[in-house]
C-alpha cells in the first residue's frame, strides 16, 4: 500500500515532535544528583546513596561535575559497597569523562585495574577519545582564549574588540556546532571565557539565551552559567541571584530557591562539597566565593 506523500509527511513531524519532547532536561538531572550527593555527604548514607544515584544513570547519561564528581562518586561508593555498577562499560565511560582532564584519571587506575583494565588500555581510551576531537574548533578556539587575554587588564579598548570577536565565534559555533563542550574542544577554560561575554553590548543577551538552553540540555554547568550571570549583575545591578559574586547574600533561602532553577546545590550543601574537594587536595580552602 502506498503510503501518500502528506500522510508520509504527518507521520515525520509527529515523530519529530516526539523526539524533541522527549529531550532530557538536565536541571532535573542536576537536582536530583544534588539530592544523591547530599544523602551521601549530609546525611552520611552511602549505601543509599548509590542506590539513587544508579535509578538517575538509568534515566540520564552521566556528567561528572567539578568537585561533585559524581559518577567517579557513584562508581567508587558501589565498589566499596561491592554494589553492581556496570562493570567495565560504566568505567570506560567514567575514563571518557575523565579524558579532558589530563592526568586525573591516574588516581582511578586501581579500580581500573582490579575490574580488568590496564594501564595501557585505559591510555589508548583516552587517545581514542582526543583523536575525537574537532580540529578545527580545537584551533579556533586556542586563538580566542589567546585573544581573550591580549589587552587584559589596562587595554581596555582592545580588550573590548576582542571580547566582541570571541562573541561573534562563540555565537557562529553555537549554529554550526552547538556548545562547544570538551566532548569537542577538549579542556578548555570556559567559566572564565564565558564570564568575559558580559562585556559584549551587543551579543550578551543572546549568548545568555542560548547559555541557558544549554544548561538544559546538559552541555554547560549550572555553576558556570550562574557565575557568568552573577558577574554581569553584580557589575551592572550590583545584585547577586545564585551568591556567585562578592555581593553579600541577604536573603539565603531566596538564593537558594534561585541556585534550584539552574540545579546548584543550596549554599550549605556547596560549602561541604568546597571542604571535602580542598581536604582531599591537602589544601585550606580560603575561597568566600565559589
Amino acid at each position: 500500500m502506498k503510503i501518500s506523500p502528506s500522510i508520509r509527511y504527518s507521520l515525520s513531524l509527529i515523530i519529530l515532535l516526539f523526539l524533541t519532547s522527549c529531550k532530557k532536561n538536565y536541571i532535573t538531572y542536576y537536582n536530583r544528583i544534588n539530592d544523591a550527593d547530599s544523602i551521601y555527604r549530609l546525611a552520611n548514607n552511602p549505601k543509599l546513596a548509590v542506590e539513587e544515584y544508579r535509578e538517575i544513570f538509568k534515566d540520564y547519561a552521566p556528567k561528572n561535575q567539578d568537585r561533585i564528581e559524581e559518577y567517579a562518586t557513584y562508581i567508587t561508593l558501589a565498589d566499596q559497597y561491592h554494589e553492581d555498577f556496570g562493570g567495565k562499560k560504566s568505567l570506560y565511560q567514567l575514563i571518557s569523562l575523565l579524558a579532558p582532564y589530563g592526568e586525573e584519571y591516574k588516581k582511578y587506575l586501581p579500580l581500573f585495574n582490579k575490574y580488568g583494565i590496564d594501564n595501557p588500555s585505559v591510555e589508548q581510551k583516552i587517545t581514542e577519545w582526543k583523536q575525537g576531537l574537532d580540529k578545527k574548533l580545537v584551533d579556533s578556539f586556542k586563538i580566542a582564549l589567546q585573544r581573550d587575554q591580549m589587552g587584559r587588564p589596562l587595554d581596555t579598548a582592545l580588550t573590548r574588540k576582542n571580547v566582541e570577536k570571541n562573541a561573534k565565534l562563540l555565537i557562529w559555533t553555537f549554529k554550526n556546532y552547538g556548545f562547544p563542550t570538551p566532548e569537542k574542544i577538549g579542556w578548555f577554560p570556559m567559566p572564565t571565557f564565558i564570564t568575559h561575554m558580559v562585556e559584549s553590548k551587543k551579543d550578551y543577551p543572546f549568548i545568555k539565551e542560548k547559555l541557558l538552553e544549554y544548561v538544559k540540555s546538559g552541555d554547560l554547568s549550572p555553576r558556570d552559567y550562574a557565575r557568568m550571570d552573577d558577574t554581569y549583575l553584580g557589575a551592572h545591578k550590583q545584585i547577586t541571584l545564585y551568591g556567585f559574586n562578592m555581593i553579600p547574600v541577604k536573603d539565603s533561602a531566596q538564593t537558594n530557591r534561585n541556585r534550584k532553577t539552574l540545579g546548584i546545590p543550596s549554599m550549605k550543601h556547596s560549602s561541604k562539597i568546597r571542604k571535602d574537594f580542598f581536604k582531599k587536595l591537602k589544601q585550606n580552602d580560603t575561597h568566600n566565593i565559589e
